[in-house]
């Protein structure tokens, strides 16, 4: 059976048909577009339907031979009830019943996630984790913010009411760069948005100049990685995982973050439990939210 994938963003929206054949998965096509500011939800969420039809026409299929629908999108949202509530980075996303609408609409079961949870499962079914059988794994955005995704004990782990993981919005320092509305937090140390503040310019041109050689800019990256190796020791000594992935920024940066960061990490954390846990970057990409709404 075929599996649709819905990955929405604050930019930008995919749409991807796929088969997922034991930990390998096949893209039977796929559709990006951006995400509409003006219109409210409506648009985008037409936009989204007329993707999943096309893709489907374009294969031959119809709905009826698709599995579900699987939705990453930002939080906050009510995992359980499929309704997205009010994401920051989506104005006007208020109380939308994502699964109820499709289901009404298509007669096939959805499942919607916050994207940290849907990439969890993605880089531990087809990503980093893939084929090793890990039964603890954490996967943390390291993007336009910072939060972590839990798979503990085999299962994904939401929390009670979806908001498990939000390590981002725990404060880090008494002042600092502002991340998740609080000035010193995780997030704010470990985001673009952070590093941007830290250094006067975006996350990308820093990273550039520090890899051409600029002082000032590799200081940058190195103490978003001390406080980010802050963050590892807490999730290490906290939950005990077999792996750490990290995605985003940190996939493209890790010759400007990683010695810092396992630096700081193996000063603060319980050696017993990092001993027990690999530190690696995504693999995954681009187009890691394909693959975390088909693993949803």
């Amino acid at each position: 059976m075929y599996k649709i994938g819905i990955d929405i963003g604050g930019t930008k929206c995919a749409v991807v048909l796929g088969e997922i054949y034991g930990n390998d998965v096949r893209f039977a096509g796929k559709l990006f577009f951006d995400t509409v500011k003006d219109g409210g939800y409506e648009t985008t969420l037409l936009k989204i339907e007329r993707s999943m039809e096309n893709l489907l026409l374009g294969a031959g299929l119809k709905f009826e031979q698709t599995e579900s629908i699987g939705i990453s999108c930002g939080g906050p949202l009510d995992n359980k009830a499929g309704i997205i509530l009010s994401p920051p980075n989506l104005p006007g996303w208020d109380s939308v019943e994502i699964c109820k609408r499709f289901k009404n609409k298509y007669n096939i079961k959805s499942v919607l996630e916050n994207d940290a949870n849907a990439c969890a499962a993605a880089e531990w079914k087809f990503g980093a984790g893939k084929g090793k059988n890990l039964k603890n794994v954490i996967f943390l955005t390291f993007g336009t913010g910072f939060g972590a995704g839990l798979i503990l004990d085999g299962k994904l782990y939401a929390g009670t009411n979806g908001m498990a993981g939000e390590i981002g919005h725990i404060r880090a320092d008494k002042t600092g760069p502002v991340g998740y509305g609080k000035a010193g937090s995780f997030e704010g140390f470990c985001s673009g948005g952070g590093i941007a503040q830290l250094g006067g310019a975006s996350a990308k041109e820093l990273a550039e100049a520090a890899k051409n050689g600029d002082a000032e800019a590799a200081a940058v990256y190195k103490k978003s990685g001390e406080y980010l190796g802050r963050a590892l020791a807490v999730l290490v000594d906290l939950l005990n995982p077999e792996m750490i992935i990290i995605g985003s920024i940190y996939q493209r940066c890790e010759d400007l973050l990683k010695a810092a960061c396992m630096e700081t990490l193996e000063r603060e954390a319980l050696r017993r439990s990092l001993d027990a846990c690999e530190i690696v970057p995504a693999v995954l990409g681009d187009d890691i939210g394909l693959y975390a709404a088909l693993a949803l």
